[in-house]
């Protein structure tokens, strides 16, 4: 009797599980929308049960098959998988497992379906965010801005993404800021300025019937101290400046670290809440996570990741690609052209200049037979090897003729 209780009972769940894999399943999705990511930008990836289930999932997330590897832009919270600055090597296929336990049993899996991300070179339109940091503490203000509306004369739409598995894509069009808290700036419909809460956090991008801009991510802190990094990439050989910024307090001093490691540099200062950094003539060696404490080591920011990029002139649009593709061939072509209008004269002149010396003419032209100065003959008189170096000669002017003026 019991042996027969147990098997029902085991018998029961697992014909449960089975009908939870049957009914529901992950699902990956990409946020900005798309398989086109760019250097740089915020890109975040979200594994969700479908249809919403009320049981309790754990995640785990890979990349071709394998356990995603610890990286200091790749943060993994809960359902979320998000990079903060996309590289070359994101590019790359993702996919979720999602698990369902009861006590030490694993009572359901879930695998999702791959998505594969292209990382672009091309720059997108670019999203301005004033001021442009990731960090920024509660009560400040800060402004989003689409690209230029004369551009693109079918309007933007600025989108969010909020951080949180419950939460929803938002969708309000760059003069409507009203459904997040922001307003429209005066003579500037493109453009919506926040006052930085709770329901501000997330990531934002803009977006038309053609494609999107660039994407940031904005954390509004409720902590003691921050580290503001440039939001977007700063290219080499620029002045990049890096803010440790206090919430309360009179503070002349703070530590930098980059990765982890305590950095100086004579070029700091600050007064008051703020302790500023230069990163002077920046290299790509720069690129790193940064942040920040106090003198007392005390209180402690969070990190935030400094991207830098090559020179601007590696960076160009497709149409500026194209461009310069064409400028290439018109160079050459123009090229040739140059270098055949000297090697023309100059072979001319060598086969002249060779004529000359071996037939004593006069000019490389052809002359015509009455032209042809006349030779004297020798005065004295003509012994046997003279009059057959007379003859010899004659037959040799008047193959020379022949040549030179056939028909004659």
């Amino acid at each position: 009797m019991n042996i027969v209780l147990i098997s029902s009972l085991l018998g029961a769940f697992v014909l449960q599980a089975a009908t939870l894999e049957e009914l529901h399943k992950a699902v990956v999705s990409v946020w900005p929308p798309g398989s086109n990511i760019y250097l740089g930008e915020c890109v975040l990836l979200q594994c969700t049960v479908e249809p919403n289930s009320t049981s309790a999932w754990s995640y785990k997330w890979y990349k071709l098959h394998t356990a995603a590897t610890p990286n200091p832009r790749h943060l993994v919270s809960g359902d979320s998988y998000s990079i903060t600055a996309v590289t070359r090597e994101d590019a790359g296929s993702y996919w979720c497992k999602a698990e369902r336990r009861e006590g030490n049993v694993t009572a359901a899996t879930l695998s999702s379906q791959p998505v594969v991300l292209i990382v672009s070179d091309l720059p997108p339109p670019s999203l301005t965010l004033t001021p442009s940091t990731r960090q920024i503490f509660r009560g400040e203000h800060f402004t989003l801005q689409c690209p230029s509306s004369q551009t693109n004369p079918t309007g933007w739409k600025l989108r969010r993404f909020p951080p949180g598995p419950t939460m929803r894509t938002r969708v309000f069009q760059s003069d409507q800021c009203s459904p997040l808290g922001g307003a429209v700036i005066a003579n500037k419909p493109d453009s919506c300025v926040f006052t930085a809460a709770t329901g501000n956090n997330g990531l934002y991008w803009c977006e038309d019937s053609k494609g999107r801009s660039s994407a940031v991510n904005i954390t509004v802190s409720y902590g003691n101290i921050i580290v503001k990094t440039p939001a977007f990439p700063v290219f080499e050989g620029d002045n990049v400046v890096l803010y440790c910024q206090f919430w309360t307090g009179n503070h002349n001093k703070a530590t930098f670290f980059k990765n982890g490691a305590e950095i100086s540099f004579s070029s700091s200062s600050g007064s008051g809440r703020v302790i500023k950094m230069t990163i002077e003539n920046v290299t790509l060696e720069d690129e790193g996570s940064y942040k920040c404490a106090s003198r007392d080591r005390k209180m402690e920011s969070p990190e935030s990741w400094l991207t830098v990029r090559a020179d601007r002139g590696n960076f160009t649009s497709a149409d500026g690609a194209a461009a310069s593709s064409g400028g290439s061939w018109i160079w050459i072509l123009v090229s040739c052209v140059v270098l055949l209008l000297i090697l023309i004269p100059l072979s001319v002149w060598l086969v002249c200049h060779y004529r000359r010396q071996m037939f004593s003419t006069q000019s490389c032209w052809p002359l015509s037979k009455e032209n042809i100065p006349a030779v004297p003959l020798p005065a004295t008189k003509q012994d046997v090897t003279e009059v057959q170096w007379d003859l010899s000669w004659m037959e040799m002017s008047n193959l020379l003729d022949k040549q030179l003026y056939p028909g004659t």
